[in-house]
């Protein structure tokens, strides 16, 4: 049965259909905004893949796809067709996947595919709020078990008005753009980022975002109510009650231990020998029960942690809610980078590297907006031994890329704009050590090493990670959470930004939401922790450097007017290929005349500049210049006295005497000093040589 609902969000139109296409999905929808439209399917297997039911991870996958015909465009490459996901299409996924996992019930272990595509793109609206909400509104109308419907809006501000799914043009002049995603009546997922707002300013918008939230989720109920199917009910899952208390018996004090140890590797280690121990112990009475054994473990060990905190009110290394971690900031430690830091935080240690390009360097991003360049960019790098582990080095994972791109917003409010510091900037972290939020550690790293670098960064930025645990009115809200108390807890709440305001966000949660109270307390928590980090890393340096690196390029900029840039590039590009060759400078040249001239060898630019000078100057009149004779005529001679542009010496204007031949004083390939006399309106330019002369003496006559 076809069905379609509108709701209103502010006097514009989110529109869901159901039930005209995609109908073998167990959910699928159609939703659009203006001229945007994603279709969202839900797909689960039919069986239970036995290892899932005790890998203690829900089986989901979110693949979000940008089909470029919804623009109208045809991909480029060889193959003309969609290939590997680009940045964009692997955050939206990640933004559908955030939103929806803590809605699946416990037990339910048959794995779950949604699918986004996107259809059609007007080039104005953002498909990817749009694809939470199909992918709700999928999963609400099949039979998979799932806590919803949920709704999502973007919030943006301009001109200090709070707007709702504001389009492209609009986010331009915004100085927030924020996700937020919830249930009818508690936050689930916010990722966002903003121009340094206050904590207050950004509680208002969550709360605006709440009150659209509320219409969608009434519009896609509706929906549920006339076309839902009935929800398969959960496995639970089946431990033998003797072999449970068998674990907790042997295990109990040694999770204790475990959990009361401050350092990761030791925790770890007394949790590996446990396992052992108690395998070996229980392997004639439970044979082949391994991984009921790591289940019923974790599971001792995650209630232990969440008993300690909520009623001891103490944490795994000793510290109470709001302590931080110890810190060490050091810079300058990379001989060569440009900028580079070393930040340290507890068992989290990121190195963070500086390099310094020009225009060529910088990033194209083709996707359904069309083409564009990033002249700043962060790339976030989680390498196995981080935590102790063997793996093979792959591609960037969706976490990395998740991750980079989250303290790549924290830090771009404070990157000077192109017109005051013309450089490419490519920030990497390498996180050496994990215990817990690298992703704001490499935030910290990242503001230490710009300054080092010498970028005019507007100020420094750090970043806190913030935990929640919550169990009936009993809650405890962490500061600086530990890896342990992320996989444990309820929620993982990161924020950054300076000590004017917040510049970005993430928050995820484990549960069915947050409400916003909550929020508001973590988020002035999230302050004061974010205002001491920065006076530690202003100890090591507070202010960015006065003079760049030795090695990193030095940019001079030019401008030239626009029908001189051919004279500059030269027939096939001979003669900036000339200047390249003879100067070793890199040179970039925009379409407006702007031209970028870059080494690390000052010399080496001045002298590309002074060249490039000479091809477009123009010729001043009174002005004498040193030129070459490249013609010998009987009425004087041509002299080049700039690149491609000639005068004319008339046989009167070579010497004070008079001349009879032109040959008697200059000849082919001479250099000679000569005066601009006059420029006529076609171009041409007289030139005397005379004037540049001594006068003779001259003896004159009284009549």
């Amino acid at each position: 049965m076809e069905q379609e609902k509108k709701i209103d969000l502010e006097g514009r139109e989110l529109v869901f259909e159901t039930g005209r296409i995609a109908r073998q999905a167990d959910g699928a929808c159609l939703v659009r905004l203006g001229d945007t439209m994603i279709l969202a399917t839900a797909v689960a297997n039919k069986e239970v893949k036995e290892e899932a039911k005790l890998q203690g991870f829900f089986p989901l996958t979110v693949d979000y796809r940008e089909k470029a015909y919804a623009a109208g465009k045809i991909p480029g490459g060889f193959f003309k067709r969609e290939g590997r996901p680009s940045e964009k299409e692997i955050l939206s996924s990640r933004l559908v996947d955030r939103s929806i996992r803590p809605l699946f019930p416990q037990g339910y272990f048959k794995e779950v595919q949604v699918i986004v595509f996107v259809l059609s793109s007007d080039q104005e609206n953002d498909s990817d709020v749009l694809g939470i909400n199909g992918a709700s509104l999928a999963l609400s109308l099949s039979s998979i078990p799932f806590s919803g419907p949920i709704g999502a809006v973007r919030i943006g501000r301009v001109n200090h008005k709070q707007v709702i799914n504001p389009t492209f043009s609009e986010l331009e002049q915004s100085d927030m753009n924020i996700v937020v995603t919830g249930t009818e009546d508690s936050i689930i997922m916010v990722e966002g980022f903003c121009n340094e707002v206050s904590e207050d300013e950004l509680h208002l918008a969550l709360d605006l975002s709440h009150n659209q939230i509320k219409k969608i989720i009434e519009g896609q109920k509706q929906m549920q109510k006339e076309l839902g199917q009935l929800k398969e009910k959960p496995e639970e899952i089946s431990i033998e009650k003797e072999l449970q208390e068998a674990v907790e018996g042997l295990a109990k004090e040694a999770v204790k231990q475990a959990n009361h140890s401050g350092d990761k590797n030791t925790r770890q280690k007394i949790l590996d020998d446990l396992y052992e121990s108690i395998t070996e112990k229980l392997a004639d009475s439970f044979p082949e029960k391994e991984p009921e054994i790591s289940y019923v473990l974790a599971e001792l060990e995650k209630k232990d942690l969440r008993r300690m905190i909520l009623e001891e009110k103490a944490r795994s290394d000793g510290r109470d809610y709001d302590t931080i971690r110890p810190i060490s900031c050091e810079v300058g430690i990379l001989p060569r980078a440009h900028g580079s830091a070393l930040f340290t935080r507890g068992q989290t240690q990121c190195l963070v590297a500086i390099t310094l390009g020009t225009k060529i360097d910088e990033q194209i991003v083709d996707d359904l907006e069309g083409e564009s360049s990033k002249s700043y960019m962060l790339h976030y790098n989680f390498p196995p031994f981080s935590v102790g582990e063997v793996k093979f080095l792959r591609a960037p994972q969706r976490r990395e890329v998740g991750h980079g791109a989250l303290a790549e917003r924290a830090i771009q409010p404070m990157i000077p704009k192109e017109e005051a510091f013309p450089y490419t900037v490519r920030i990497v972290s390498d996180i050496l050590e994990s215990n817990g939020s690298s992703s704001m550690a490499t935030v910290c790293g990242g503001s230490l090493s710009l300054m080092d670098a010498g970028v005019p960064i507007k100020a420094p930025v750090a970043g806190i990670a913030m935990g929640l645990l919550k169990e009936e009115e009993k809650v405890a809200i962490l500061t600086d959470i530990l890896g342990v108390e992320d996989h444990s807890g309820d929620m993982d709440f990161k924020v950054a930004g300076s000590r004017k305001g917040i510049t970005a966000f993430q928050m995820d949660t484990k549960i069915s939401g947050i409400e916003l109270e909550i929020l508001k307390e973590a988020l002035l928590k999230a302050r004061d922790a974010r205002l001491f980090i920065l006076e530690v890393m202003e100890k090591t340096i507070s202010k960015p450097r006065e003079s760049l690196s030795v090695y990193a390029p030095r940019i001079i900029i030019l401008k030239i007017r626009q029908d001189k840039i051919g004279d500059v590039i030269g027939p096939g590009g001979k003669t900036i290929r000339g200047i390249i060759e003879k100067t070793g400078a890199k040179i970039d040249i925009e379409d407006d005349g702007s031209i970028f001239i870059a080494t690390p060898d000052q010399k080496a630019a001045e002298l590309a500049q002074e060249m490039i000078l000479k091809l477009v100057e123009e010729p001043e009149l009174g002005k004498i210049y040193e030129g070459k004779v490249t013609r010998i005529l009987p009425f004087g001679a041509l002299v080049e006295i700039l690149p491609g542009q000639e005068g004319l010496v008339h046989i009167s204007e070579l010497d004070n005497k008079r001349v009879y031949r032109v040959e008697d004083i200059l000849n082919l390939g001479d250099r000679v000093k000569v005066k601009v006399l006059g420029i006529e309106p076609d171009g041409k330019i007289k030139l005397s040589r005379k004037a540049c002369l001594r006068p003779s003496s001259v003896r004159t006559r009284r009549d």
